[in-house]
């Protein structure tokens, strides 16, 4: 039987339907989303739940031409299947298919690209105030989860929006969710608004009573809306969003088309800035994912019946290594603390969270706010330890910068996702950190060759007295123990794994175990060469470098990190520093965006695969070994 998403090429097609014909889409489209994601995992729970705001959204709304901007797009599997991508939306997530999130070059629909929560606000304001200055006429909506309203951005688009007057449209999709359920006052008010005893019923009233009245004239209607406000003040005093100049509209029923649809249409003609408040459920229409929406927040493949995750049997995770590690010594130390920004799950701090609740905190999103929180803990004498992804470690830079480092306290910087990151594509590369702090004064850099090189740092680190930033990739390590007493490491030294006269590898984080692979392959072409665990980036360890350059012809650094500003660079300015001539090759990813798909065909697309790797070692040394000759 012919669906009716089959016929779904645009908006424009389902804009006649009637309300019975929308909620069968609806349920069409929860289908696809569940079946789809089964086989490619995604962000599957927060689509779910939006799969009605978004009809109801392109329903109202004459889009393209009127924008709607996703904050994030984890919401927006639907958005894609009605905008005409539902031949590709098998592709999702995958090598050359559908991004997980919005992406321009993908769609017209797409007007904003985010893999960061709490930027809708501000890049939808600047296209309302572009639109008014230009003198256009199309409508902008911003869609932005409750979770995302923790981020102190949103709220500096908030205040200026209010101020501006501006006209726009803020949908806040209220699921009491970000990944894990949201913490913090803001989450309490937003639940008070939701729960208040009669408000919606009491709301109601007073609409129906204001508009059975005799209207004569804008001065009448304008004193019915004073009136309107008054009493719905009376409710529930203090509303934050009519405080700060916006139109209320809500608690709605984000689920209830009948509601959303003549809500949607009174905000869109109503001359200033409107806030919808949509109470939503994530993973709405399927039960596993409504009984555990953490978990199927991003999930990978997983059966339809029953919701079981299909995962292989792998090692530890370096996310689980670094959380059970954490706990085992905060077991021995009470002034160790844990800081996550709304990731408890992602970086497994929920385990920790579970053994010592008092010394765990989840802040929400606000990166910046975690990383000066975690500043005032430091100066009060405890070890914070902020675990915390390298792409949102990026949206705290000047925190780094100004309250941790500029006062050299002990901050741990627990940096996971250290390296590519897979299906997530280019908004999550964990490719740039070691070159937006590897220039801040008095922070240390480090990352261990395995899981449990990555233990021993962790202990040592907690031991520094300044900043500390330790990186750790995301996925299995190598399966090694991770059980026992915690060896000692020298800090700043890097281990020497062999020696050659004809190269030196010096290779970070678990490329070092490629630079053995490429070892081993030159070694058969009859090179001499050597290979060092470098371990610090900072700072470079001065007695193995100088070393490697008397015993070497040639040096060659190796990681999964983009090549500039890298650990490489640093090698450069050694030498350069020292005004020693010496030949050295940089391998590293390039200067571009590296987009979703697997980690391994990006390492070969840019030749670091082990086989590359040895193909152009193999030929830089035959050409050094040429020009000495001539």
């Amino acid at each position: 039987m012919t669906t009716l998403l089959e016929g779904i090429q645009s908006p424009e097609d389902f804009r006649h339907f009637t309300v019975a014909q929308l909620e069968r889409l609806a349920q069409e489209l929860r289908e696809h989303i569940v079946a789809t994601t089964a086989r490619t995992g995604g962000h599957i729970g927060a689509s779910l739940g939006a799969v009605e705001l978004i009809l109801a959204l392109h329903y109202v709304y004459h889009t393209p031409e009127d924008k709607i901007v996703f904050d994030i797009g984890h919401q927006a599997y639907a958005h894609k299947l009605v905008t005409g991508r539902l031949q590709q939306f098998d592709t999702i997530r995958q090598l050359r298919g559908l991004s997980g999130f919005l992406k321009r070059h993908e769609s017209p629909f797409d007007v904003w690209e985010a893999g960061h929560a709490g930027t809708s606000l501000s890049g939808a304001l600047g296209m309302a105030v572009a639109r008014d200055l230009s003198g256009a006429d199309y409508d902008v909506v911003c869609v932005i989860g409750d979770g995302a309203l923790t981020a102190g951005m949103a709220w500096e688009a908030m205040n200026q929006l209010g101020h501006l007057n501006t006209r726009m449209v803020v949908v806040v999709n209220d699921n009491s969710m970000s990944i894990a359920p949201n913490v913090g006052a803001f989450s309490r008010y937003l639940t008070d608004l939701r729960t208040a005893p009669g408000y919606l019923r009491v709301k109601q009233d007073i609409d129906a009573i204001l508009e059975s009245l005799p209207v004569f004239g804008g001065p009448l209607r304008r004193a019915g809306e004073r009136i309107k406000d008054v009493l719905h003040h009376a409710v529930i005093p203090g509303n934050v969003f009519e405080e700060l100049g916006f139109k209320y509209f809500g608690p709605v029923d984000g689920h209830d088309l009948t509601s959303l649809i003549p809500v949607l249409r009174n905000a869109r003609i109503y001359p200033g800035p409107v806030v919808i408040h949509a109470i939503t459920q994530k993973g709405r229409g399927y039960r596993p994912a409504e009984e555990r929406p953490v978990q199927f927040h991003g999930p990978g493949p997983f059966e339809v019946a029953s919701g079981k995750m299909l995962k292989k049997g792998e090692a530890a995770t370096y996310s689980q290594v670094f959380s059970r590690t954490l706990v085992e010594l905060a077991a021995q130390r009470s002034d160790i603390v844990a800081i996550t920004a709304a990731m408890p799950d992602g970086t497994k701090l929920d385990y920790f969270q579970s053994q010592f609740p008092a010394r765990y905190f989840d802040v929400g999103i606000a990166e910046q706010h975690a990383a000066t929180f975690a500043a005032g803990l430091a100066m009060a004498g405890l070890k914070p330890v902020f675990a915390v992804y390298s792409t949102f470690l990026q949206r705290a830079y000047d925190q780094v910068i100004h309250d941790v480092c500029h006062q050299n306290l002990p901050v741990l910087f627990a940096i996971d996702r250290a390296g590519l990151v897979g299906g997530d594509g280019a908004t999550h590369q964990g490719i740039y950190d070691l070159a937006y702090l590897r220039t801040v004064p008095r922070i240390e850099i480090a990352m261990g060759k395995d899981e449990a090189e990555m233990r021993r740092l962790i202990k040592a680190a907690l031991d520094r007295p300044g900043p500390v930033a330790l990186r750790y990739p995301r996925g299995p390590g190598r399966g090694l123990p991770v059980d026992g007493p915690i060896e000692p490491i020298e800090w700043g030294r890097a281990e020497w794994l062999d020696h050659g006269q004809d190269l030196t590898i010096l290779a970070l984080g678990p490329m070092v175990y490629r630079a053995l692979e490429v070892r081993d392959r030159l070694r058969a072409s009859g090179y001499d060469v050597g290979v060092i665990n470098a371990r610090f980036v900072k700072p470079l360890d001065d007695l193995a470098l100088t070393r490697a350059v008397k015993e070497s012809g040639a040096l060659m650094t190796l990681e999964e990190h983009s090549r500039a500003g890298g650990f490489g660079s640093a090698v450069a300015e050694w030498l350069a520093e020292r005004t020693i001539a010496m030949p050295v090759r940089l391998e590293g990813l390039p200067d571009v965006f590296i987009d979703h798909g697997p980690t391994d065909y990006y390492l070969d697309l840019y030749d670091l695969s082990a086989e590359a790797l040895t193909r152009k070692a193999h030929d830089w040394l035959s050409q050094l070994a040429a020009k000495s000759r001539a």
